[in-house]
């Protein structure tokens, strides 16, 4: 089977994003270039594809959907533009970010503009649709902001807990992949009790999704996965890694962990090496992957209680376990 059995909606969708990108204004130089930089760059494209699978598995004609699938991935982009500024992140998809290429001013307005795009999508549905998925979008916003505060005020705090990590995750990641599905069943005029269904499953994979990311970020190469290794690491990131290192790890692991957390001057690559070696000294690697893997069936079952065909679940249930499984 092709890893990618949706590779024509994929197709469908870049030929429905790439005049988005295209026609943008060429002035002001310093607003509109880092926008074309920055959705140029390669990108996984999920969440608008994850729309566009989902209008399919109600029979729905695809180009119904393509607004809301633009509008997911025009909000993306913006969010990852203003995270890398808040994380001081030098490296997205393998080059430089906005912030680094021009400045922080500049990667702000331009983010800005992105996330004014993304409504502006809305605005070619059927009143009544765009109403719908305006709503949904619009409380997922509300959540993506509340998980990146969560995420902020975490770098401060000693006592995090991994429910409460996956609470952040969960509104800083999951729930646009929810979003998108839930989005997609709502364009394909499917029941609110479908959409809900998707929206939940998609909840699911988006966590599992975030922890693939968590993953890679510590046991992932750099060239594969686009951004600095052992960056979470280096920034004392509280991932499900280093909490669940806190939390089983013997009185000398500890020690070690919080002496590496505390340090204001190190070698980054000396410090990445030294916590990597900790988490896999307690086996945390083969754990995590267990996390995801549970993740990602509860997403499974929940799809199949749906009135979708299991020919179709099932074929999407491989290719949502090929994106567990991706080396970037």
């Amino acid at each position: 089977m092709n890893k990618n059995p949706y590779k024509k909606l994929a197709a469908v969708f870049d030929n429905y994003f790439a005049p988005l990108v295209n026609e943008l204004p060429q002035h002001p130089k310093n607003l509109y270039q880092p926008v074309t930089y920055f959705l140029g760059l390669d990108a996984k494209r999920i969440r608008p594809l994850l729309a566009l699978i989902v209008a399919d598995f109600f029979d729905a004609k695809i180009t119904k959907a393509l607004p809301a699938a633009a509008a997911v991935e025009l909000f993306h982009n913006f969010s990852l533009i203003h995270d890398d500024i808040m994380d001081n992140a030098p490296l997205r998809r393998g080059k430089q970010t906005v912030h680094e290429k021009w400045n922080s001013n500049i990667a702000i307005l331009s983010g800005d503009v992105l996330l004014v795009k993304a409504y502006q999508e809305f605005a070619k549905c059927k009143k009544e649709t765009s109403i719908q998925l305006q709503s949904v979008f619009s409380e997922t916003a509300i959540g993506l902001c509340e998980g990146q505060q969560l995420d902020m005020d975490f770098e401060t705090r000693n006592n995090v807990s991994i429910d409460e990590y996956i609470e952040m995750i969960r509104l800083k990641t999951a729930v646009l992949l929810g979003c998108s599905m839930q989005m997609g069943a709502i364009c394909a005029k499917a029941s609110k009790e479908n959409a809900a269904l998707f929206y939940k499953a998609g909840e699911k994979l988006g966590i599992a999704f975030q922890l693939t990311d968590d993953y890679l970020d510590v046991f992932g190469v750099a060239e594969k996965v686009g951004k600095q290794t052992g960056g979470d690491i280096i920034a004392n990131k509280k991932t499900w890694l280093l909490l669940k290192a806190l939390e089983t790890s013997n009185t000398k692991q500890k020690k070690e962990l919080k002496n590496w957390l505390t340090k204001k001057q190190f070698n980054p690559k000396e410090k990445v090496a030294a916590v990597k070696d900790i988490f896999v000294s307690l086996k945390l690697n083969s754990s995590l992957q267990n996390q995801i893997d549970s993740y990602y069936h509860q997403a499974i079952k929940l799809l199949k209680t749906s009135s979708a065909s299991n020919k179709k679940i099932n074929v999407f249930a491989q290719f949502a376990e090929s994106l567990m499984k991706r080396s970037k």
